[in-house]
């Protein structure tokens, strides 16, 4: 998509502090990190929510979850823990529509969340 802010970080049209990249998805650092390590994994193709998975693009939540677990482990936060978030439609906050997911850790995390 054109306005979508993920799409142009993914094109390099808007900078980002990247730490993955292949070619189904793209991880970079949170510009607002809510925790010691808060970076995001997304999907190069758009895909607007979780609402819009199905069966031609719902594996590539599989793959992000190994691409997580892999930084995970490079980041040091696998062993303690960390949090994974995907914030689906407006009362869910998801404020980008384009599937993302949050990852936090580096410090103990509450719940709720809030």
């Amino acid at each position: 998509m054109d306005d979508c802010i993920f799409c142009k970080i993914v094109k390099g049209e808007i900078p980002s502090k990247k730490i993955y990249e292949d070619d189904k998805v793209y991880a970079f650092y949170d510009i607002n990190p809510e925790a010691p390590v808060h970076f995001l994994v997304i999907p190069k193709d758009h895909i607007a929510s979780a609402n819009d998975l199905n069966d031609n693009n719902a594996d590539i939540v599989s793959h992000i979850f190994k691409i997580i677990n892999k930084l995970a482990v490079e980041l040091n936060i696998s062993d303690k823990g960390y949090r994974i978030v995907n914030n689906c439609g407006e009362d869910g906050g998801q404020t980008v529509k384009h599937i993302h997911f949050h990852v936090l850790g580096g410090r103990c995390l509450h719940w709720p969340p809030g």
